[in-house]
């Protein structure tokens, strides 16, 4: 294994200093005969984690495989990703779940993290191997139906009650059935019926936070909401948190930069789940992540192959690629405001979702000991975003042809060069 020398990088506390990476790990003496990485002007941050993952595979590997998700995630700075369940088969036994780990490990560009389903082939109605997902060598503490609300209140307080004894955590997509049905795929409102697109209320969203973090709190167990989207979600996890609730959530990356306004040419590109809303809740949302009402940030990075997307706007599938701008978008809309500074975006997408995910040696302050996890940011670096040069297997990218910060230097997971521009 080769060793470095990070030479003058500037870290997330502002202050100055070289890293020494051997065997793997910082250490305190800089090594003889390393290589020497000039970062003078860079910014060396944790290795970025992402707790919202799609991977397609196994199923769907013309829209994505483990290997070339990994390599798009090493490309924006991640040294850990949580892979969802949503795959086909479903992730939702112990074998399952080994197997992404595995071939996450083959991969070798980021450690690759099996989160389990819920339930049962995500069909909601019997609770999956939660405690065999755990016990199995993939370690699974993280347990999500995203794509599906899980609608059974006293399924979802069972789930809750079986992941406490191991401090497992339920990552829920918050989508009431009854008020946002699985045709729904626009923000309701003024701009819902003009285009004629069915409509995706707010309260859809934030009716369904609420009720689980009751059911948190009256089971003590933990509850993290996936991709929140609206101000009265935001409001909800206020109430949560000021009441002492056991709950997290995320933000993506398309939820704090893009609204409805992209809709009107039918693009579907755009069309995602939860859909993108309107000024006043990507304000709300860019808020909660500021104050930490919003904990992380998650890419929700969902691929899909053209045929998935050539279709009439409510036909086509929803998601957009997400993992190799997420940094750039959360620069542009947080730091360039002045919401975050950079030790707020290594709390953001490093340090809190490794430790909602209890994910050892990830999110990590760059400190002696620690495994050389870490990116390379250029600050002021930026370009226009070109879809055909992405790493994954799909195109589906929301940025294509935006100027934006093009920050990501290089990233090293465990002492080994993942992506070097």
């Amino acid at each position: 294994m080769t060793d470095f020398i990070i030479s003058g990088p500037e870290l997330a506390d502002s202050s100055k200093r070289d890293l020494f990476v051997v065997g793997g790990r910082l250490v305190d003496e800089r090594p003889h005969g390393a290589e020497t990485i000039d970062a003078d002007g860079l910014i060396a941050l944790p290795g970025l984690v992402d707790l919202h993952t799609h991977l397609r595979e196994p199923g769907r590997e013309d829209a994505e495989t483990v290997e070339s998700g990994s390599m798009a995630a090493a490309r924006g700075g991640f040294t850990c990703v949580h892979a969802m369940a949503n795959t086909q088969p479903v992730t939702d036994t112990a074998e399952k779940a080994d197997y992404i780990a595995d071939l996450g490990a083959a991969a070798g560009y980021v450690q690759v993290v099996p989160i389990g389903a819920i339930t049962r082939g995500l069909a909601g109605t019997e609770l999956a191997e939660l405690g065999l997902m755990h016990q199995s060598r993939a370690g699974v503490r993280v347990f999500s139906d995203d794509g599906m609300c899980v609608m059974d209140s006293a399924l979802m307080r069972r789930a809750f009650e079986w992941v406490r004894p191991f401090d497992g955590v339920l990552a829920q997509h918050a989508q009431d059935a009854g008020l946002a049905g699985p045709g729904a795929c626009c923000h309701e409102g003024e701009l819902s019926g003009r285009l004629g697109l069915p409509g995706w209320p707010s309260v859809a969203e934030s009716v369904i936070i609420a009720r689980d973090a009751q059911l948190a709190e009256a089971t003590g167990s933990r509850l993290h909401v996936c991709h929140v989207s609206t101000a009265e979600g935001v409001d909800v996890l206020r109430w949560a948190k000021a009441r002492g609730i056991n709950i997290t959530a995320e933000a993506t990356p398309h939820h704090l930069y893009l609204t409805t306004s992209e809709l009107t040419g039918y693009d579907t590109v755009y069309k995602v789940n939860p859909p993108l809303r309107t000024d006043e809740h990507v304000e709300a949302i860019r808020a909660g992540l500021a104050d930490k009402t919003i904990d992380v940030v998650g890419t929700d990075h969902a691929p899909h192959a053209p045929q998935d997307k050539d279709h009439a706007f409510a036909e086509a599938k929803p998601g957009m690629l997400g993992l190799e701008q997420a940094l750039s978008v959360v620069m542009e809309t947080m730091v360039h405001t002045g919401r975050l500074d950079w030790a707020g975006v290594a709390d953001r997408m490093s340090a809190a979702p490794a430790r909602i995910a209890r994910t050892s040696g990830q999110g990590r302050p760059l400190n002696v000991g620690e495994l050389a996890n870490l990116v390379l940011v250029d600050p002021s670096r930026r370009a226009a975003v070109d879809r055909g040069a992405s790493a994954s297997l799909s195109r589906n990218n929301p940025y294509h042809g935006r100027d934006l910060p093009d920050p990501v230097e290089l990233t090293m997971w465990q002492g080994r060069i993942t992506h070097r521009r």
